[in-house]
């Protein structure tokens, strides 16, 4: 039965979320040019309009999140992008995986941002409530999914699926609902999926908050008042879109299957770009607060910050990426909206601009070398270079889609060693940048002449040396690139080191976000050099054999085959592949797949033995997403189990094979990194031809490879899951099977009834084996087994020990609570001036 309420409920909010946003933009404007006498009940109007919106917007994202969570696969979005699979938490991730998710997403936090700004800001509240309620209705029209003539506004999530496809089953039932979705992308099963998204787009909501006071600033020409209330909303963005590119990082790392956590993928380098300009701008608006300099670079830098974050929603949701990245969208037809909605912000910011530019403050003092003005302003040239090295070749895709469009041939292409064209590049800028920040940091804390530099750099510059001599000693860094890195970062971190300590000496904790976040730099910049300039791949393939034709030599060089239950030496460990297992709800351990038997019920299966103090035989377990199997493989040292990993693969045809993620060992001073690149296929074996073998109880025979036991037969009186009837004779033989330090017990069963064999046989999926009990020779005191074999289990597994990439996740978290001290600091002295009456 198809649900239209739910649904047309949803389209409903659409409307009245976008009616409201332009009612709202207009209740500021006149609320903004109103006199006293009127202010009042335009204000009120104001925030009604605006609560309204964001009642509105709530609605749409409830309405949505019923549709998946209540598996209404009549609607298109869901049967995309949901299954009866999932759990509730990767239901959560399938509401933003697609585009009118994720705009709904960045919707909610901006009513979210918006509801926080009108009771903390009340002078700035309506020019930039106009910003906000702008921006909302450019954002709600991306999902508005309206035909006006030809014309195409937004695309709906609350379509159905029969007004969505041609398909012929539509025309001869239009009521027909799908038993199942097509599920979750197999990629974004994953935790950090569920609050990655979510972070991600809070930062880049929240980049809007500095717009947003910039314009209020140049429309009301305060033009330098705007930065108090700016600027811990700019380090909070700051600190929100890092985060979430850390945590876009860490899901590549633990999930993805590459090696490595940044890839240099065009929709990274989307993100990254804004935040670099977002990070320079915050340093900028700092210095204009000690000197009353660098207004103009602040109010260029916070424009570019915002434009690019619109610019990185137009790449990666505009289909203009095409196959350029793994991340992009495909395009819904937005393409033309978006950029509208990136060139209206743009003209409108430059405009004002030039308006306002000959009335914007300019200092006359020239920057001294021994200034930390001139310090600021080469680290900010810096991060300007550093993002514009990396936008300008991901662009490149645009720009030939742009030439295209007015009948042009581009033959540009984006680079085609993405990773080394963009590293070789950017390592240089983020040393010079480590330098800048050891250096910088002593002249933003005190006065500084040449001899009073010399001084104060002496004893972190002896400090650094010394540690960078052991690192590269102990570590054996014997590259001279890496050894300059090492220097640059060690430095860094011993500069702000002297001044972190100096400040907790003289003053307060508040003032420390500064140097813990160049510290996190100098432990992010070391940890990278050492997790990826000396990563080690120990599975090295020693047998000769090629895996995959398809393969290069390297990838069939640098994994190994590992057959189940055989050792295999894998440089310091011997590894052991021991099967397939399932994740069982409820269960914090892996279950073994082979005891247990789907029932042909999405994600449930029935117990064929006994389960520690979990299940018995016969209970019906809850398997977690049934589709992923994780192959268990031991490590020993010294023939002593180390630890097992269970790295995950899932064969998924819609995505081209087999679908894996990695499993790591976690240690102090580094990971060892697991996945599975190939597995063996048992759902369709390749049975090899049959083999007899006539064997007496008590004798040794070979089974394939296997040592086999024959320890004789019993006589059943009952039979699990058979009724046998009076003068029914059931015979169960019992073959034991080595399998290197396993042992198996196979019993296939031979059943007599009215002069009528009937044959119970056994197949074991991991030893490849299909074995039963033919006959039975009384004369000769001999059974006949009939043996078919196919494939043994297998696994083809890459590992790889990636040294001291902890330096750079704890790197990232101080970097991180270098922000948030900051934000605190900056809020703290914003509440002050206005608790003071002095907001502006």
């Amino acid at each position: 039965m198809i649900n239209t309420f739910i649904g047309n409920l949803g389209h409903f909010m659409t409307i009245v979320a976008f009616v409201s946003a332009l009612t709202t933009a207009y209740a500021y404007i006149q609320y903004f040019r109103a006199n006293e006498i009127d202010k009042a009940s335009w204000k009120r109007f104001s925030r009604i309009s605006f609560g309204i919106h964001g009642i509105s917007a709530v609605m749409i994202a409830v309405s949505l999140f019923e549709i998946i969570y209540n598996h209404r696969f009549e609607y298109f979005y869901a049967y995309s992008h949901s299954s009866e699979a999932l759990p509730v938490h990767y239901m959560i991730s399938s509401f933003w995986e697609g585009q009118e998710g994720a705009f709904i997403l960045w919707i909610f936090w901006n009513v979210v941002l918006g509801t926080i700004l009108i009771f903390t800001n009340k002078f700035w509240e309506a020019p930039v409530m106009i910003v906000f309620a702008l921006v909302q209705a450019f954002l709600v029209s991306m999902i508005l999914g309206v035909v006006i003539v030809d014309l195409k506004i937004g695309s709906s999530p609350f379509i159905l699926l029969r007004d969505a496809t041609q398909a012929p089953i539509f025309q001869m039932n239009p009521d027909f609902v799908p038993e199942d979705g097509t599920g979750l992308n197999p990629l974004l099963q994953n935790i950090w999926m569920v609050i990655h998204p979510p972070t991600l787009f809070l930062g880049y909501a929240s980049t809007l908050v500095p717009f947003a006071f910039l314009m209020g600033g140049l429309v009301t020409k305060k033009y330098s008042e705007w930065i108090r209330p700016a600027l811990p909303w700019a380090i909070f963005s700051a600190m929100i879109l890092g985060m979430g590119i850390i945590m876009g990082a860490y899901w590549a790392y633990v999930t993805l299957n590459f090696g490595g956590y940044w890839n240099w993928d065009p929709v990274e380098n989307a993100v990254y770009v804004p935040w670099l300009i977002l990070v320079a701008s915050i340093h900028t608006m700092i210095t204009y607060k000690k000197s009353a300099t660098a207004l103009k670079t602040s109010i260029v830098l916070v424009i570019m910050t915002f434009i690019l974050v619109l610019y990185a929603t137009f790449l990666v949701r505009s289909g203009v990426l095409g196959d350029a990245s793994v991340h992009s969208f495909t395009d819904l037809g937005l393409s033309g909206q978006l950029l509208i909605y990136m060139l209206f912000f743009l003209v409108v910011a430059v405009v004002l601009c030039v308006i306002n530019w000959k009335h914007i403050p300019t200092s006359e003092k020239e920057a001294s070398v021994y200034s930390r003005e001139f310090w600021v302003f080469i680290g900010a040239t810096t991060l300007a270079l550093m993002a514009f090295q990396v936008i300008l070749p991901t662009s490149i895709p645009a720009w030939n889609a742009m030439v295209e469009s007015f009948g042009g041939i581009s033959n540009m292409a984006p680079p085609a060693d993405q990773i080394e064209f963009y590293t070789k590049f950017q390592l240089w800028f983020a040393v010079a940048l480590a330098m800048l920040t050891a250096v910088g940091q002593f002249f933003w804390w005190q006065k500084m002449d040449k001899k009073a530099l010399k001084d104060a750099l002496l004893t972190p510059y002896i400090i650094s040396v010394l540690l960078s001599a052991a690192i590269i000693v102990l570590a054996k860094v014997f590259d001279w690139q890496y050894m300059i890195i090492v220097l640059a970062g060690t430095f860094t971190i011993t500069a702000n080191s002297v001044i972190l300590a100096k400040i907790l000496k003289k003053s307060t904790f508040k003032l420390a976000g500064g140097s813990l976040a160049h510290i996190g730099l100098g432990m992010i910049l070391i940890g990278i050099m050492f997790s990826s300039g000396y990563s080690d791949t120990i599975s090295i393939n020693m047998s000769g054999l090629t895996y995959s034709n398809s393969w290069e030599d390297e990838l069939n060089k640098e994994h190994v085959l590992l057959w189940i239950n055989k050792p295999t030496q894998m440089k310091d460990y011997t590894v052991i592949y021991r099967g397939r297992q399932k994740k069982v709800k409820g269960i914090s351990e892996y279950v073994p797949a082979k005891i247990l038997e789907p029932t042909g019920k999405v994600n449930e299966a029935l117990a064929l033995e006994d389960y520690k103090d979990y299940f018995k035989k016969g209970d019906k377990v809850a398997i977690v997403l049934e589709e992923n199997d994780y192959f268990q493989i031991e490590y020993y040292q010294n023939e002593v189990l180390k630890f097992s990993l269970s790295p995950m693969s899932q064969f998924n045809e819609g995505m081209g094979g087999l679908i894996s993620s990695p499993a790591s060992r976690i240690f102090i001073d580094k990971d060892l990194y697991t996945y599975v690149a190939a597995m063996n296929d048992s759902e369709d074996p390749d049975w090899k031809e049959d083999e007899t073998y006539e064997v007496a109880p008590g004798e040794q025979f070979h089974i394939a490879d296997f040592v086999t036991y024959f320890d004789g037969a019993d006589v059943l009186k009952e039979l699990d899951g058979y009724v046998l009837q009076e003068g029914d004779v059931a015979v169960r033989a019992n073959l034991r099977i080595l399998d290197y330090d396993v042992e198996k017990l196979i019993q296939p069963t031979f059943i007599i009834r009215n002069n009528q064999v009937g044959k119970l046989p056994v197949v074991d999926n991991e030893l490849g084996i299909k074995v039963s009990l033919e006959n039975i020779l009384p004369e000769e005191n001999k059974f006949v087994f009939k043996v078919n074999q196919y494939q043994k289990d297998y696994v083809v597994m890459k590992a790889i020990v990636k040294p001291y990439i902890n330096i750079l996740w704890i790197g990232t978290i101080i970097m991180l609570a270098g922000f948030t001290v900051a934000i605190f600091r900056r809020f703290d002295e914003f509440k002050k001036m206005r608790d003071k009456g002095m907001e502006i």
